[in-house]
C-alpha cells in the first residue's frame, strides 16, 4: 500500500524505519496523546518489536507508515471490527511534533479512510481524541468525522481521568 500525498506519503512500514520510527516517537507531548500501549521512552528495541508485529500479516490490524522527506514521522491504522461490527473500524494516528500544526494529518486521515472505505467492507470508521488533545479533534472534524458523543470519565492516562471524544465517518 502507497498513498502519495501532497506533504507526506503513506506506506507500508519496513524493518529498517526502526531508527527514525524510535527517534520520533520518543517524545512526551506524542505519547500524552496516545494509549498506554505506546510506550515512552520509546526505545530502539520498542520500534523493532513494533515493526516485527506491523509487517507480520494480521487480518483485523493494519499499520501503516507516515513518511516525509523519506523519514518514518508517524503512524496511521486501522483496527478492523469482528462478527457484527465486521463493516466498521477504528481508526488511530500519530505524527511527530516537528511536524504538527501543518495540515500534515488532516491530509492523511482523510486519504486514508477514503482508501480504506475503497478497499475494505466498511460502512464506518470511527476514532477517538482525549477531550484535552483539541488538536487531534480537529484533524478528524477536517477529515470529515463528525463527533457523536463524550465519553465521560471514559480513560485514564497518566493516573488522570478524562473525557474521550468519539468521532465517526461513514460511508
Amino acid at each position: 500500500m502507497e498513498l502519495r500525498l501532497k506533504r507526506c506519503t503513506i506506506r507500508d512500514w519496513h524493518l529498517d524505519d526502526a531508527e527514525s520510527l524510535s527517534k520520533h516517537a520518543n517524545n512526551r507531548k506524542v505519547s500524552r496523546t496516545l494509549r498506554d500501549a505506546f510506550p515512552y521512552p520509546y526505545t530502539i528495541e520498542d520500534a523493532n518489536d513494533f515493526l516485527k508485529h506491523a509487517t507480520s500479516e494480521n487480518e483485523q490490524k493494519k499499520f501503516h507508515c507516515i513518511e516525509i522527506d523519506g523519514s518514518a514521522v508517524g503512524g496511521i491504522g486501522i483496527t478492523l471490527g469482528e462478527d457484527v461490527y465486521r463493516h466498521t473500524a477504528e481508526c488511530g494516528y500519530w505524527l511527530a511534533e516537528q511536524f504538527w500544526g501543518r495540515g500534515i494529518m488532516s491530509e492523511a486521515v482523510a486519504a486514508f479512510v477514503e482508501y480504506c472505505f475503497a478497499n475494505f467492507r466498511l460502512n464506518r470508521i470511527h476514532a477517538s481524541a482525549y477531550a484535552n488533545n483539541p488538536a487531534s479533534a480537529r484533524v478528524l472534524e477536517k477529515a470529515g468525522f463528525v463527533l457523536e458523543g463524550r465519553l465521560r470519565k471514559n480513560v485514564i492516562k497518566d493516573g488522570q481521568i478524562l473525557d474521550s471524544l468519539l468521532y465517526a465517518r461513514t460511508k
